[in-house]
C-alpha cells in the first residue's frame, strides 16, 4: 500500500487498517513457526505497512494538535 493511499484515510480507518495488519502479521509469524509460510518476504512487507500506517497516524495527530 502506498503512502498516498494511506494519507487519504481518516484516523478511524487507519486504526482499523493497523489492527488488520497486526492480525495478519500474527498469522504470518504463526505460519513461519510451523514451517507453512510460502513467502517469507510477506513478513517484511507487512511490517513496513504497519510502520507506514503508524507514521501517518502520528502525522495526523500532530497536525491536529497544531491547529
Amino acid at each position: 500500500m502506498k503512502a498516498s493511499e494511506i494519507r487519504e484515510k481518516n484516523i478511524v480507518e487507519l486504526n482499523k487498517e493497523l489492527g488488520d495488519l497486526k492480525s495478519e502479521l500474527f498469522k504470518l509469524r504463526f505460519q513461519l513457526a510451523t514451517n507453512q509460510l510460502e513467502n517469507p518476504m510477506k513478513l517484511k512487507d507487512v511490517k513496513k505497512s504497519i510502520a507506514k500506517v503508524k507514521t501517518i497516524i502520528r502525522e495526523k495527530e500532530l497536525s491536529g494538535a497544531e491547529k
